[in-house]
């Protein structure tokens, strides 16, 4: 009687799981082992016939410049996207999390632009820093600033930077949220008896707010990395990795190679190494943040 609960209770359990795990199993394991087994190969991504040429794409790989410059710009734009990103949606927490009249309104209008998607926003953007009829150039040079007004998206000086600004203004709200989230946990006993001390606004943040938002600290900076170092369609529609290869990241090195230029092969071999990387940093991240929350 009690092996049969148990053979009851195992099926019905495991009748709970077995869609999740088919699920994960078709979209998450099959994909990730076929590219592994295609990045061994020279398929160009038509021809049935595969053959199977060993570590031959990741040598390719190591020596080819494009990939390696793509690599450099992808971290560069993670850098400066994490650090812009962190930085100004902290400042917007500390301000949203204050007695401010329309907080609501306040929030919601920064998070807005994370609810839109990434193509509609790169045709906005790219409208916006057109340099002859774009918003951005026309208020420029209508407030005599006509020597700040450049072609912000065909010039490799502007590029990146342009890309770098429009990313941050897309996905500063989630950022904010999970600051403020964090800001809201901070007991108020704590800022009372610095008050008492007479301590300063600045010296409350360093030593209360900024130590007990920590584990905040850590979510985002994950978040935005992984984010960034799998940006692909604001980055295609905006400049397409131009001009020239200003703003080619790995994921339009992957796009370039495997779909025009017909090398599935050796794209899913970039892809694999772009998943490594990926991986090393994210636990990187996670080992000295969370020591640090550990520390604190």
């Amino acid at each position: 009687m009690i092996a049969y609960k148990r053979i009851k209770t195992v099926i019905a359990y495991t009748s709970f799981l077995l869609p999740a795990l088919l699920l994960y199993i078709v979209f998450v394991v099959y994909p990730v082992g076929s590219s592994f087994y295609y990045s061994l190969t020279n398929w160009d991504g038509i021809n049935p016939i595969v053959h199977f040429i060993g570590f031959d794409n990741f040598k390719r790989l190591f020596q080819d410049t494009e990939v390696i410059s793509a690599l450099k710009t992808s971290m560069i734009y993670v850098f400066f996207v994490a650090l812009l990103q962190n930085v100004i949606a902290l400042l917007l927490a500390v301000s949203a999390d204050r007695r401010i009249r329309l907080k609501t309104l306040y929030r919601s209008v920064i998070f807005i632009p994370a609810l839109l998607s990434s193509l509609s926003i790169g045709y906005i953007w790219s409208y916006i820093y057109q340099p002859t009829t774009g918003v951005l150039n026309i208020i420029l040079k209508g407030i005599g600033l006509q020597a700040l007004a450049h072609d912000w998206l065909g010039s490799p000086k502007y590029a990146l930077g342009s890309v770098i600004f429009v990313t941050v203004w897309q996905y500063i709200g989630p950022s904010m949220l999970i600051y403020l989230a964090g800001l809201q946990g901070v007991p108020t006993s704590l800022y009372e008896a610095a008050d008492i001390d007479g301590t300063s606004g600045w010296g409350k943040f360093v030593h209360i707010t900024f130590p007990l938002i920590a584990p905040s600290l850590t979510i985002n900076l994950v978040l935005s990395a992984i984010g960034g170092l799998k940006m692909f369609d604001l980055i295609f529609v905006m400049t397409g990795g131009g001009p020239g290869y200003a703003t080619e990241v790995l994921s339009l090195a992957i796009y370039k190679k495997a779909f025009m230029q017909s090398s599935m092969g050796y794209g899913a071999a970039i892809a694999v190494v772009l998943s490594l990387i990926i991986l090393l940093i994210t636990l990187a991240q996670l080992f000295f943040l969370r020591k640090r929350e550990v520390e604190l």
